[in-house]
Protein backbone atom coordinates (compact mmCIF):
# COMPACT_ATOMS: atom_id res chain seq x y z
CA UNK A 1 0.00 0.00 0.00
CA UNK A 2 1.13 3.52 -0.64
CA UNK A 3 2.76 5.35 2.22
CA UNK A 4 4.34 2.26 3.72
CA UNK A 5 7.90 1.11 3.33
CA UNK A 6 8.50 -1.68 0.81
CA UNK A 7 10.65 -4.61 1.83
CA UNK A 8 12.28 -7.17 -0.43
CA UNK A 9 11.85 -10.11 1.88
CA UNK A 10 8.66 -12.06 1.22
CA UNK A 11 6.61 -13.33 4.16
CA UNK A 12 7.24 -17.04 4.69
CA UNK A 13 4.75 -19.71 3.75
CA UNK A 14 2.50 -20.51 6.70
CA UNK A 15 2.12 -24.28 6.72
CA UNK A 16 -1.59 -25.18 6.92
CA UNK A 17 -2.93 -28.51 8.06
CA UNK A 18 -3.58 -29.48 4.45
CA UNK A 19 -1.01 -29.64 1.59
CA UNK A 20 0.85 -26.38 1.03
CA UNK A 21 0.50 -24.23 -2.07
CA UNK A 22 3.83 -23.53 -3.82
CA UNK A 23 4.05 -19.82 -3.00
CA UNK A 24 3.65 -17.30 -0.18
CA UNK A 25 -0.10 -17.53 0.07
CA UNK A 26 -0.41 -16.77 3.78
CA UNK A 27 -2.54 -18.72 6.27
CA UNK A 28 -5.58 -20.65 5.09
CA UNK A 29 -7.72 -22.17 7.82
CA UNK A 30 -8.59 -25.85 7.78
CA UNK A 31 -12.15 -24.89 8.66
CA UNK A 32 -12.46 -22.91 5.44
CA UNK A 33 -11.39 -25.85 3.29
CA UNK A 34 -13.55 -28.32 5.19
CA UNK A 35 -16.59 -26.06 4.88
CA UNK A 36 -16.07 -25.79 1.13
CA UNK A 37 -15.62 -29.54 0.74
CA UNK A 38 -18.72 -30.42 2.76
CA UNK A 39 -20.92 -27.86 1.07
CA UNK A 40 -19.80 -28.81 -2.40
CA UNK A 41 -20.34 -32.46 -1.60
CA UNK A 42 -23.93 -31.64 -0.77
CA UNK A 43 -24.59 -29.66 -3.93
CA UNK A 44 -26.31 -31.41 -6.85
CA UNK A 45 -24.17 -32.08 -9.94
CA UNK A 46 -25.56 -31.66 -13.44
CA UNK A 47 -27.72 -34.57 -14.52
CA UNK A 48 -26.73 -36.93 -17.31
CA UNK A 49 -29.54 -35.52 -19.45
CA UNK A 50 -28.16 -32.00 -19.09
CA UNK A 51 -24.69 -33.21 -20.07
CA UNK A 52 -26.16 -34.86 -23.18
CA UNK A 53 -27.72 -31.61 -24.32
CA UNK A 54 -24.44 -29.82 -25.00
CA UNK A 55 -20.93 -29.01 -23.93
CA UNK A 56 -20.52 -28.68 -20.18
CA UNK A 57 -19.73 -25.21 -18.83
CA UNK A 58 -18.25 -24.71 -15.40
CA UNK A 59 -20.67 -23.05 -13.00
CA UNK A 60 -19.72 -20.92 -10.00
CA UNK A 61 -21.15 -22.51 -6.82
CA UNK A 62 -24.24 -20.85 -5.38
CA UNK A 63 -23.65 -17.77 -3.21
CA UNK A 64 -25.25 -19.62 -0.28
CA UNK A 65 -22.21 -21.93 -0.18
CA UNK A 66 -19.86 -18.97 0.10
CA UNK A 67 -22.00 -17.35 2.79
CA UNK A 68 -21.85 -20.56 4.82
CA UNK A 69 -18.07 -20.65 4.40
CA UNK A 70 -17.80 -17.07 5.61
CA UNK A 71 -19.89 -17.81 8.69
CA UNK A 72 -17.91 -20.97 9.46
CA UNK A 73 -14.67 -18.98 9.50
CA UNK A 74 -15.86 -15.97 11.49
CA UNK A 75 -14.45 -17.26 14.77
CA UNK A 76 -10.98 -18.11 13.42
CA UNK A 77 -10.83 -14.89 11.42
CA UNK A 78 -11.84 -13.53 8.04
CA UNK A 79 -8.48 -11.77 8.30
CA UNK A 80 -5.38 -12.64 10.31
CA UNK A 81 -2.58 -10.54 11.80
CA UNK A 82 1.14 -11.27 11.81
CA UNK A 83 4.30 -9.43 12.80
CA UNK A 84 7.08 -10.18 10.32
CA UNK A 85 10.39 -8.55 9.35
CA UNK A 86 9.59 -5.26 11.00
CA UNK A 87 6.11 -5.05 9.51
CA UNK A 88 2.57 -5.80 10.52
CA UNK A 89 0.82 -7.97 7.95
CA UNK A 90 -2.94 -8.47 7.76
CA UNK A 91 -3.83 -11.47 5.61
CA UNK A 92 -7.07 -11.58 3.58
CA UNK A 93 -6.39 -15.13 2.39
CA UNK A 94 -9.67 -16.66 3.58
CA UNK A 95 -11.75 -13.94 1.91
CA UNK A 96 -9.76 -14.19 -1.31
CA UNK A 97 -10.81 -17.84 -1.69
CA UNK A 98 -14.39 -16.54 -1.91
CA UNK A 99 -13.66 -13.93 -4.61
CA UNK A 100 -15.92 -15.58 -7.21
CA UNK A 101 -19.00 -14.48 -5.29
CA UNK A 102 -17.69 -11.33 -3.63
CA UNK A 103 -18.46 -7.94 -5.11
CA UNK A 104 -16.02 -6.31 -2.71
CA UNK A 105 -14.45 -6.53 0.74
CA UNK A 106 -14.74 -3.35 2.78
CA UNK A 107 -12.43 -2.65 5.69
CA UNK A 108 -11.07 0.13 7.87
CA UNK A 109 -8.11 0.32 10.23
CA UNK A 110 -8.77 1.42 13.83
CA UNK A 111 -12.31 2.55 13.00
CA UNK A 112 -15.61 1.17 11.72
CA UNK A 113 -15.81 3.55 8.74
CA UNK A 114 -15.31 0.76 6.17
CA UNK A 115 -13.77 3.39 3.89
CA UNK A 116 -11.35 1.09 2.04
CA UNK A 117 -11.73 -1.95 -0.20
CA UNK A 118 -9.38 -4.89 -0.59
CA UNK A 119 -8.88 -6.02 -4.22
CA UNK A 120 -10.55 -9.24 -5.31
CA UNK A 121 -9.07 -11.33 -8.10
CA UNK A 122 -10.90 -12.17 -11.33
CA UNK A 123 -12.97 -15.33 -11.05
CA UNK A 124 -12.12 -18.51 -12.94
CA UNK A 125 -15.31 -20.65 -12.88
CA UNK A 126 -13.24 -23.81 -13.31
CA UNK A 127 -11.24 -23.01 -10.15
CA UNK A 128 -13.72 -21.03 -8.05
CA UNK A 129 -11.92 -21.40 -4.72
CA UNK A 130 -8.32 -21.03 -5.92
CA UNK A 131 -6.10 -18.21 -4.76
CA UNK A 132 -4.97 -15.91 -7.59
CA UNK A 133 -1.77 -16.84 -9.41
CA UNK A 134 -1.40 -13.36 -10.91
CA UNK A 135 1.69 -11.81 -9.30
CA UNK A 136 1.12 -8.33 -10.78
CA UNK A 137 -0.27 -7.08 -7.46
CA UNK A 138 -0.62 -8.11 -3.85
CA UNK A 139 -3.89 -10.03 -3.53
CA UNK A 140 -3.37 -11.48 -0.07
CA UNK A 141 -2.26 -9.04 2.62
CA UNK A 142 -1.88 -5.48 3.82
CA UNK A 143 1.60 -4.28 4.66
CA UNK A 144 1.61 -1.86 7.63
CA UNK A 145 4.01 -0.40 10.16
CA UNK A 146 4.59 -2.54 13.28
CA UNK A 147 1.62 -2.26 15.63
CA UNK A 148 -0.18 0.23 13.35
CA UNK A 149 -3.46 -1.66 13.31
CA UNK A 150 -4.94 -2.18 16.75
CA UNK A 151 -8.14 -3.37 15.10
CA UNK A 152 -9.64 -3.85 11.65
CA UNK A 153 -13.34 -3.75 10.75
CA UNK A 154 -14.31 -6.05 7.86
CA UNK A 155 -17.48 -6.54 5.81
CA UNK A 156 -18.02 -8.84 2.84
CA UNK A 157 -20.36 -7.62 0.09
CA UNK A 158 -21.73 -10.40 -2.13
CA UNK A 159 -22.50 -10.31 -5.82
CA UNK A 160 -26.23 -10.36 -5.04
CA UNK A 161 -25.82 -7.00 -3.30
CA UNK A 162 -26.22 -8.24 0.27
CA UNK A 163 -23.66 -7.40 2.92
CA UNK A 164 -22.40 -9.51 5.80
CA UNK A 165 -22.37 -8.36 9.38
CA UNK A 166 -19.39 -6.17 10.29
CA UNK A 167 -16.77 -7.98 12.34
CA UNK A 168 -14.00 -6.08 14.12
CA UNK A 169 -10.86 -8.16 14.64
CA UNK A 170 -7.82 -7.45 16.79
CA UNK A 171 -4.39 -9.13 16.91
CA UNK A 172 -3.96 -12.16 19.13
CA UNK A 173 -2.03 -11.73 22.37
CA UNK A 174 0.86 -13.80 20.98
CA UNK A 175 2.66 -11.44 18.53
CA UNK A 176 4.45 -14.36 16.85
CA UNK A 177 1.21 -16.12 15.95
CA UNK A 178 -0.69 -15.62 12.70
CA UNK A 179 -4.24 -15.20 13.92
CA UNK A 180 -6.98 -12.78 14.96
CA UNK A 181 -9.57 -12.54 17.70
CA UNK A 182 -13.03 -11.01 17.49
CA UNK A 183 -13.38 -7.68 19.26
CA UNK A 184 -16.95 -6.80 18.30
CA UNK A 185 -19.67 -7.84 15.83
CA UNK A 186 -22.05 -5.27 14.37
CA UNK A 187 -25.09 -5.61 12.16
CA UNK A 188 -24.79 -4.54 8.56
CA UNK A 189 -25.80 -0.94 7.94
CA UNK A 190 -27.55 0.09 4.75
CA UNK A 191 -25.34 2.36 2.66
CA UNK A 192 -26.44 4.74 -0.09
CA UNK A 193 -24.14 3.04 -2.59
CA UNK A 194 -25.28 -0.49 -1.72
CA UNK A 195 -27.88 -2.11 -4.02
CA UNK A 196 -30.87 -3.94 -2.61
CA UNK A 197 -30.26 -7.69 -2.21
CA UNK A 198 -33.11 -8.19 -4.72
CA UNK A 199 -31.21 -6.15 -7.32
CA UNK A 200 -28.39 -7.84 -9.29
CA UNK A 201 -25.03 -6.65 -7.98
CA UNK A 202 -23.41 -6.93 -11.38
Amino acid sequence: MSGHAEVNEEPPVIAPSLPQRPSSRGPLSTGLLLAAALLLAGSSPASAQEEDEGEYRAQIPDVAIYKAMLDANKQTGWVQFREFAGQQLIYFTALQTMHCRLKEVRYSINSDALDKTFPMAECDPELPFNLPSDESRNWLYLNLKPGEAEAIAVQAVWDDGSGSEIVVYQPCKNPEATCASIKTIKKSKKRSDEPSPSTPGR
